[in-house]
């Protein structure tokens, strides 16, 4: 049988891993970019570090590259809250040994190319796709839109250029087509903590590091050098927003009112914030995902999410891996066929971890500084340790499980409503590690056993 000739728009993270799943499958691969190739300049300042967690290092794991790519990686057991005037504490994530790992995307980005073109993957940088023919799998590139175009034939193409993709804005124009867009009030700007003169890091390397402000926050990820890629959180309208920081002595004045423990750590802050750009945060879903066995979405071109869960790029790598799933069990005669599988499998827990991953926005930068809150977290982990076959806390089923991030969404909710009854019960602060509150919940639980289903 001929070998299948594949495009694929697109040589981000997905695309470039997408490449490399497709060449193991001896498919000949060739990879759109209208960027220039990343491995020849400086990346921009527009990255919010990545969280690779259990559902990224499995699709990495079962290509074979995990263990290469977890040299770039640290990990981080916890989160370490910085609250003003208070002494810094620690959230850790889930149990001992369990940790989330800081990944930078420029790094990783460049590693996933040379690996796919070490597979055989051609990519062809700087060529702007303009428009596709969606029946017949062709592409168009050219220099501008309105210049002389160069037309590629291929066998089927695959959309993996991002939140604004090109691919979908085609598919778009389909009857029947289903689109939304959803831009956050928040925004965000890269910072950077500098390495000590001897290359350790100013703070623990292995948290995430959170400085809740309510409607604002800043966080920092580690980097392998020693520095820290720190991203600011923050409302682009407002009181307390990006629009009121337009000079130095404003960003210095609000510095110091805000975050005055980091001042001595980020001597480049006033370059960084001047130099870095201000970018918009969206919600992106879809439906379809494909156009009969000739195109198919697969990450942020398909569901884009906000960052505050830590999975967009794990949902990304998360498709291929069912993609690839999928395949093995249908064969890879009857591409229409696979494409719907897909889709069907994946747009539920897309929409799942979208609406998740709002609502932690909520949790990192208010409530992770809420008694309530901290209380509430000790008496889901006991109860989880003494009852792991009945209760496993959300976080811990979204990011170190491979349960489909709908179950996640379903099962959550139930929990956070016997959690609500839970923090209702008199004198709980003082009566939350004992067995009372212990039988509260299995009695709870009992009641909805029906709807509850036991972490498997």
């Amino acid at each position: 049988m001929q070998t299948k000739n594949i495009a694929i728009v697109g040589s981000g993270l997905v695309g470039s891993l997408l490449a490399l799943y497709l060449r193991k499958r001896n498919y000949n691969v060739t990879v759109f970019d209208r960027r220039p190739d990343i491995r020849t300049i400086q990346f921009s300042g527009r990255s919010i570090n990545l969280a690779m967690s259990v559902r990224g290092w499995k699709t990495l794991n079962k290509i074979g590259i995990g263990d290469e790519v977890r040299e770039l990686a640290i990990p981080m057991h916890k989160r370490t809250m910085h609250v003003k005037g208070k002494p810094a504490y620690h959230q850790y994530y889930g149990k001992d040994g369990e940790a989330i790992s800081s990944i930078p995307r420029g790094i990783l980005n460049k590693r996933m190319i040379t690996l796919a073109e070490e597979a055989g993957a051609v990519f062809r940088f700087n060529e702007k796709v303009w428009d596709i023919n969606l029946p017949e799998a062709k592409i168009y590139t050219g220099e501008t839109e309105k210049s002389e175009w160069k037309e590629y034939q291929f066998d089927m193409i695959f959309g993996c250029d991002g939140a604004f993709s090109r691919v979908r804005h085609k598919m778009q124009r389909r009857s029947r087509f289903n689109y939304s867009q959803k831009f956050l009030d928040t925004g965000y700007k890269e910072l950077g903590i500098p390495a000590n003169p001897d290359g350790t890091h100013k703070l623990d390397k292995n948290s995430l590091h959170i400085w809740p402000r309510g409607k604002f926050m800043l966080i920092a990820l580690p980097n392998l050098d020693g520095t820290f890629t720190c991203t600011l959180f923050m409302p682009h309208e407002g009181e307390n927003s990006f629009e009121r920081l337009t000079n130095d002595d404003e960003v210095m004045r609000f510095w110091k009112q805000h975050f005055p423990d980091t001042m001595d750590m980020m001597p480049t802050l006033l370059d960084d914030f001047r130099n870095n750009p201000t970018s918009a945060l969206v919600t992106i879903k879809c439906y379809p995902w494909t156009y009969w066995d000739k195109v198919a979405l697969v990450g942020d071109s398909a569901h884009a999410i906000v960052p505050f869960y830590g999975q967009g790029m794990n949902a990304g790598f998360e498709d291929i891996s069912i993609l690839d799933e999928v395949i093995d069990t249908l064969g890879d005669a009857n591409w229409q066929n696979i494409f719907e599988t897909y889709q069907k499998s994946r747009k539920s827990n897309a929409d799942a971890i979208a609406e998740l991953s709002y609502r932690n926005f909520i949790e990192m930068s208010s409530k992770t500084a809420d008694p309530d809150f901290l209380l509430r977290k000790k008496i889901e982990k006991r109860f989880s340790e003494k009852h792991p076959d009945k209760w496993l806390p959300m976080y811990s089923r979204v990011t170190f499980s491979h349960r489909p991030y709908a179950e996640a969404l379903k099962i959550g909710d139930q929990q956070a409503a016997i959690m609500d009854q839970v923090m209702k019960m008199d004198t709980i602060a003082s009566i939350w590690d004992t067995d009372e509150v212990e039988q509260y919940i299995l009695s709870f639980l009992e009641k909805e056993k029906d709807k509850v289903q036991s972490y498997k």
